[in-house]
């Protein structure tokens, strides 16, 4: 197999670090196991993010991803280890990671954490015509 999971992930530097601005990423094939049961829980993860001097490399988030498919974890548990390594490999100025768990027992999840670095506001919307 050319890859595997990892949990190495990997930054590059922002080629806009004057400006704010919003990277989206959508991970629509996340996996993990629960911890009760051991049987496969499915989701997908947003992550948005201002970046400050960094910017997560794709490769990277995708092996780092993968390496959750066989480790059991609570929702919650899970989504705020995800945003804690990632705000601590790229510090960025904001960072929100929401992650839509499918049907268990009846109960869809979603859990949405945030991370905002210390002095850190965001520019006011603008409102167009």
């Amino acid at each position: 197999m050319p890859s595997a999971p990892s949990r190495d992930l990997e930054t590059f530097p922002n080629p806009q670090p004057g400006r704010d601005y919003t990277i989206r990423i959508r991970v629509p094939e996340f996996t993990c196991l629960c911890p009760k049961t051991g049987q496969p829980d499915f989701a997908e993860l947003t992550l948005e993010y201002v970046p400050a001097a960094l910017c997560v490399e794709l490769k990277a988030l995708k092996m780092y991803v993968w390496s959750f498919r066989d480790e059991g974890a609570f929702h919650e548990a899970v989504t705020n280890r995800i945003l804690t390594d990632l705000v601590e490999v790229a510090a960025p100025r904001f960072m929100r990671l929401t992650a839509d768990f499918n049907v268990r027992g009846g109960i869809y999840t979603r859990v949405v954490a945030e991370h905002r670095a210390p002095g850190w506001e965001p520019p006011p919307p603008v409102q167009l015509p």
